[in-house]
């Protein structure tokens, strides 16, 4: 354990840091989580994730929406299926493509919610 030495004395609870280092992200699901953010930060898949917010669209629409080749949107959308944030029903040799579920939605959601909030005002300590 590191032991941090802050510039300034305050009150600080040991305990409370350990039950809430108990509760950080750590090992396959901290890295799950970051390949997610990884992910994320493409704006190409995040165009694809807003496209498919709108409903289920097969890979010609979507190469529509967002102005590249299928191959490319393909591409992509193979990347966001590994990390199952869409998933893909076949028709015949047609590929239909859908958001995952609930929480890729709200991700998105809230994502732009908090980039179009206004910022808050910074607060200093105590306050």
């Amino acid at each position: 354990m590191v032991t941090a030495t802050c510039a300034e004395p305050h009150p600080s609870d040991p305990e409370l840091l350990d039950r809430i280092r108990a509760k950080l992200l750590v090992g396959p699901v901290l890295m799950s989580v970051a390949e997610v953010f990884k992910l994320l930060g493409d704006p190409t898949r995040v165009r694809l994730l807003d496209a498919l917010s709108h409903g289920e669209r097969c890979v010609c629409d979507l190469a529509a929406l967002v102005s590249l080749s299928e191959s490319a949107v393909s591409h992509q959308l193979r990347l966001l299926r590994t990390a199952r944030l869409v998933r893909v029903r076949r028709t015949g040799r047609l590929a239909f493509y859908s958001l995952d579920d609930h929480h890729v939605i709200g991700l998105l959601q809230d994502t732009r919610k908090h980039v179009l909030e206004p910022p808050h005002q910074q607060r200093t300590h105590g306050e």
